[in-house]
């Protein structure tokens, strides 16, 4: 196009017309620029490098439902006496605070030696109370006005040591020393697999569990005991010719309460 011509078509243009597409060209580029403006601002506002976080709330802990009571159909106190007796015997299972001086009859005894520590699964030899690997390492010696003797599991039968009256020896104070019966608490560590401190506090809880079966046969036969540690362990071990890795730890008297 030559420039007579661009001038010729530019002359034919009405002024009110050219200024009209300058008011629109004005008005379009200013709502462009609000827009790419406004677009900017979005966008920065999203950028995570810049956006700031929105406070959170600590996490609330679901609530806690309120315990419900298991519904029981009878209290311990008048629970079924059982034919076994057990019941009965941990209802009166205590310490006995006394002791008659009579003699305990000889087949009484042994079967409070057989619930207290005896075999109980022949095929395995394993007894009535617990022990820790099978150890086995606690003898239980038996004082009586006719001498000590030690309870032999596997012939359930005493075997005696001393032909010599040492229950005043055994420790245990007031009445207790008018118990027909004082049981001596060995541990041989020797059969033990275990060093110290673990075979001390193995062999306590053993006592305590052969301790506790004499309890309650005891209160089931209507007979008293009382374990305790007031033992002359120096003294025992020496009368009783016990060797050096053997320990005396506790005593307990029995016999019929008064």
């Amino acid at each position: 196009m030559s420039g007579l011509q661009y001038a010729e078509r530019r002359s034919n243009v009405k002024p009110g017309r050219r200024r009209t597409n300058r008011r629109r060209f004005l008005r379009e580029s200013s709502a462009l620029s609000l827009a790419m403006l406004t677009g900017a601002g979005l966008l920065a506002a999203c950028s995570p490098s810049q956006a700031t976080p929105a406070p959170t709330s600590p996490p609330q802990a679901p609530p806690t439902a309120e315990p419900t009571a298991v519904p029981l159909t009878s209290t311990p106190a008048t629970a079924a006496d059982d034919a076994s007796g057990l019941m009965k015997a941990l209802r009166e299972r205590k310490s006995a605070t006394g002791f008659q001086p009579q003699a305990l009859p000889a087949d009484l005894l042994l079967t409070l030696l057989w619930a207290a520590w005896g075999i109980n699964r022949p095929e395995s030899g394993k007894r009535t109370a617990p022990s820790a690997m099978n150890a086995q390492e606690m003898d239980l010696y038996v004082l009586l006005a006719e001498g000590a003797f030690l309870y032999d599991a596997k012939a359930n039968q005493l075997a005696p040591v001393v032909s010599q009256d040492l229950r005043a020896q055994a420790g245990g104070r007031g009445a207790m020393r008018d118990a027909p019966v004082q049981l001596v608490y060995v541990a041989d560590y020797a059969r033990t697999r275990v060093g110290s401190p673990q075979r001390e506090l193995y062999s306590a809880s053993h006592a305590g569990f052969i301790g506790q079966n004499v309890y309650l046969f005891c209160a089931a036969q209507g007979l008293g005991a009382r374990f305790y540690a007031s033992v002359d362990a120096a003294v025992l071990k020496a009368s009783l010719s016990l060797r050096e890795n053997q320990a005396v730890l506790f005593g307990q008297a029995v016999g019929y309460a008064k």
